[in-house]
């Protein structure tokens, strides 16, 4: 059985569905704000060159989705699931994630991540979060979602300097303990 990488997910106030060429406008929307990408690795993010490339890059991959706030239908933020690297057959990636500041310590994070953990958990053993090492936000909530921080550093070049990222995972064994267990 083959993973599905752009499913359709529901949770108690999120609707994970696949990224569409449709979506531009709105992603453009919340993905121009610079404080979004401030601390993280690819901080240009916010200009309209770099979202229109992260945006068709992610449509190209595949796995890309969109998170919708279910009572509202508005767009909040988009998030992928990796493809599957070989070297590691019984993990998945999720990350290229953001959301509107708006919906940020409000329990939005955690609902989607939920989604797409309890969905990968299905066909993998383990789901890995590649995030830069000095992004404070993205490691913090990493851990508030129960994400356990691995030896794992990869370096890889960002604006034009290498920068290090640190690897995160839940497991199959964690995620029944973690406080994504509950988040849906």
């Amino acid at each position: 059985m083959d993973f599905d990488r752009q499913p359709v997910l529901a949770g108690g106030r999120l609707t994970l569905r696949p990224l569409t060429q449709a979506d531009w406008d709105a992603f453009a929307g919340v993905a121009s704000d610079p404080q979004i990408w401030a601390l993280h690795p690819f901080h240009d993010r916010w200009k309209p060159e770099v979202t229109r490339a992260f945006f068709e890059q992610g449509l190209a991959r595949g796995g890309a989705l969109a998170i919708i706030e279910t009572a509202s239908d508005a767009f909040l933020g988009s998030s992928q699931f990796g493809v599957v690297d070989p070297a590691l057959p019984d993990a998945i990636e999720v990350g290229w994630s953001f959301l509107a500041r708006a919906c940020w310590g409000k329990g939005f994070n955690r609902e989607f991540k939920a989604l797409m953990v309890a969905h990968a958990l299905t066909h993998f053993e383990r789901v890995v979060f590649e995030v830069g090492a000095g992004n404070v936000i993205s490691r913090r909530a990493m851990a508030n979602i129960g994400g356990q921080l691995t030896e794992r550093i990869s370096r890889r070049e960002c604006c034009g300097v290498m920068v290090d990222h640190v690897t995160f995972e839940i497991t199959r064994a964690s995620f029944a303990g973690s406080p994504l267990a509950n988040a849906v």
